[in-house]
């Protein structure tokens, strides 16, 4: 038996947006999940001045375990500063950044591992979700 949070992860907002049948539709979903974890999601893919600062495809990582209680990634959200060029510990070495995106990789569900990937790898974290349409439900939020 797999443990439920009282909250949606990730994943399934994005899948939901990946459902849901037409432009009109996945805009509504967007206005409706507005937190910072989707955000920082749509930012991290779509937005060109974020710099990862890991290498491009998918890291080695055990996926977190079923039936265990899984880190929220909407939670760990502020620690994606780590991993971006201009954010916290700019001077931190490559291995221990990379060994600590790892380690959140291995706690939070495996679906919204495979999410967070496909973020860092500059990919449309929904079917269908364009950056025009993020750009339409929150204007500020990518600069280029």
């Amino acid at each position: 038996m797999e443990l439920v949070s009282k909250h949606k992860f990730l994943f399934e907002i994005f899948d939901e947006i990946s459902a849901a049948k037409g432009k009109a539709e996945k805009i509504a979903l967007l206005k409706k999940h507005n937190t910072m974890g989707v955000k920082n999601i749509l930012k991290g893919a779509f937005d060109d001045t974020i710099v990862w600062l890991l290498p491009d495809g998918d890291p080695p990582y055990q996926p977190a375990v079923k039936d265990t209680q899984f880190a929220n990634l909407e939670k760990k959200v502020d620690t994606l500063k780590y991993f971006v060029k201009g954010g916290a510990s700019p001077d931190m070495l490559q291995i221990k950044r990379e060994s600590m995106f790892v380690r959140l990789l291995e706690t939070i569900h495996p679906a919204d591992a495979v999410l967070l990937i496909s973020a860092i790898n500059k990919k449309s974290p929904a079917t269908g979700l364009t950056k025009a349409m993020v750009k339409e439900v929150f204007p500020d939020l990518i600069k280029k």
